[in-house]
């Protein structure tokens, strides 16, 4: 188990709800990442667990559900703390989603690393047998109303949601995972990319320079009908890569022609920290989803010999 040597905040605002946020992050002596919202009049623990998701909405995690207490959009600060090492804290929020920040994991690495980190190495869930999850299982844990928005979206977009994610085991080295997007936009089309972490300086070092400034992505078209749908209030070309109308551009800069797919990696990794350690395995997401990422947990959780659990 290990923690963060002090307290400390960070602050932004919300990239749907478009409202100021505040998170103060404070060390803990128990295993587990722990969210309290401060803005309610009681106190509830809203543990950062992939068995706590209670909506994706294939554009975010959320852990929680949404008719009680919960937080949204958790995945880019979950990643940066697994990258930094960190399976205990306390995160008290004034508000219903974490900070987006310039919609990467850039920022919150730059402050976890400058605070500094105790403790022991994270536990290693490893993968012992394949697990495979698809698009239309994700579906099927969906309302009716839900799956509507998002055909809508969609269809409007010209994708179709024909993805799965796979964990499979490996040589024990960490978690490999390999992204890979589909998008009819020219800008994006046909990106794949593979990042590695093995819990060591050198892979977090790699993800700072390769991946951690990935961006958050999305068509300018699709903005209007995401609002109408309580989603991307907050959203500006400061933390979001912004494809115009035809696909074929963005109105910001690229950090990488791939930026895309990148991105999808820090989602990819944040969302399998929810599973409390280091998932050590081969994971395979293509057209992934948030859905997808905890469906795939839920299915290697649901066995014990699909995995094993190792503590440092």
């Amino acid at each position: 188990m290990a923690t963060f040597k002090k307290k400390f905040s960070i602050s932004g605002h919300g990239i749907h709800s478009g409202k100021p946020v505040t998170m103060v992050i404070k060390p803990s002596k128990v295993p587990g990442i722990v969210f309290h919202r401060v803005d309610l009049d009681k106190k509830f623990d809203i543990p950062a667990i992939y068995s706590n998701v209670g909506e994706t909405k294939m554009r975010n995690t959320t852990i929680g559900n949404m008719g009680a207490p919960h937080v949204q959009t958790i995945e880019h600060f979950m990643a940066a703390l697994m990258l930094v090492g960190v399976d205990s804290a306390i995160v008290e929020i004034d508000g219903p989603e974490t900070p987006i920040l310039d919609g990467s994991a850039a920022e919150f690495m730059e402050k976890f690393l400058s605070v500094g980190v105790v403790g022991k190495k994270l536990k290693r869930i490893i993968v012992k047998r394949e697990v495979v999850v698809t698009s239309a299982e994700a579906k099927k844990n969906i309302s009716r109303i839900e799956r509507l928005k998002f055909w809508i979206i969609n269809k409007l977009a010209g994708r179709k949601t024909s993805g799965f994610v796979k964990l499979m085991p490996n040589d024990g080295r960490g978690l490999n995972v390999t992204a890979t997007l589909v998008y009819p936009e020219k800008i994006i089309g046909d990106q794949s990319f593979s990042y590695l972490f093995d819990g060591t300086k050198k892979s977090q070092n790699n993800f700072i320079k390769n991946v951690a400034h990935a961006r958050t992505f999305g068509k300018i078209s699709e903005w209007e009908v995401l609002k109408k749908h309580g989603m991307a209030h907050g959203a500006n070309e400061h933390n979001v890569i912004v494809v115009n109308a035809k696909g074929d551009g963005v109105l910001n800069n690229l950090y990488w022609e791939n930026e895309f797919v990148r991105h999808k990696v820090i989602d990819a990794l944040g969302d399998m920290f929810l599973s409390g350690g280091i998932i050590v395995g081969d994971l395979v997401s293509y057209k992934g989803s948030h859905a997808l990422n905890n469906l795939v947990l839920r299915k290697l959780f649901s066995d014990p010999e699909n995995y094993e659990i190792v503590e440092k």
